[in-house]
């Protein structure tokens, strides 16, 4: 349906089938770099790269007046190496479990959620048209990368999973909101519930495909894994550039300001 005039654009892509591939590519793609950027390069530098690129890609993100299908995904993709880093580093560098760091990554959702609704009385994704909702979303989309990557490690390493079967665990899992999407479940909450989710999914398997056999792994390599998906998001994104099929229609940039003129309610 087209949007009302006059109405500021969405500075989110709209929810379609390339939306929910590009995501779950995305998580994978981050685990994969951040790892290799971590074993090749170490915390320091890595966690220093990762960053940078973190905070210039929102940096794009926030200056855009209207979605932009490469700056977005380019800040989803900084956020997903950033999110595992963070969460690795509790692990890795402070000695934090993985049944401590996955709680709280839960409760700092939730906090974010809850004051994003005391604030904005939405969580609705089809109205990040202001700054302060767009602030919000970003911290949620950073919370759930980190939340999904120690889920997804607790699961594969803590709980003895394995990374293959915690991916095909994970792929029943976000079965559950597609499904109950349609037999009537809120419609934000099973957006949020399926985003969370993507993150262990796309992250189990990319280690799955990366890690030596040692660690239940083919072997491929993080660097390879991490080349390939990158390649493979380029594509889709220039796909979704030029198609414009998750851009909402109808809308503009800023409400036209007309000197002189009361704005029609």
């Amino acid at each position: 349906m087209p949007v009302a005039a006059g109405r500021a654009a969405s500075k989110v892509p709209q929810i379609t089938i390339f939306f929910w591939i590009v995501k779950v590519l995305t998580t994978a793609q981050g685990e994969a770099v951040a790892d290799f950027l971590y074993f090749r390069y170490g915390a320091v530098l890595a966690g220093t790269l990762g960053a940078a690129g973190l905070v210039i890609a929102l940096t794009l993100q926030f200056c855009a007046r209207r979605y932009v299908a490469w700056i977005y995904w380019a800040a989803v993709v900084m956020v997903a190496i950033f999110g595992t880093m963070a969460a690795d580093g509790l692990h890795v560098k402070l000695g934090v479990p993985y049944s401590v760091s996955t709680p709280f990554f839960a409760i700092a959702l939730a906090v974010i959620f809850v004051a994003w609704y005391a604030t904005e009385k939405t969580l609705s994704i089809h109205s990040i048209n202001t700054w302060r909702r767009e602030a919000f979303y970003w911290a949620t989309v950073m919370a759930t990368f980190a939340l999904g990557t120690a889920l997804g490690d607790f699961t594969a390493t803590t709980l003895g999973w394995g990374y293959l079967a915690s991916g095909i665990v994970f792929t029943g899992v976000i079965a559950i909101p597609a499904i109950a999407w349609r037999f009537g479940m809120n419609p934000i909450l099973a957006f949020w519930f399926a985003y969370i989710v993507t993150r262990p999914l796309g992250a189990s398997f990319a280690d799955y495909l990366g890690v030596s056999h040692a660690y239940g792994g083919l072997g491929l390599g993080r660097g390879t894994v991490g080349l390939t998906l990158t390649i493979v998001i380029i594509g889709f994104v220039g796909y979704l550039a030029v198609t414009r099929k998750d851009v909402e229609e109808g809308a503009t940039a800023r409400p036209p300001k007309r000197a002189g003129h009361r704005a029609a309610r």
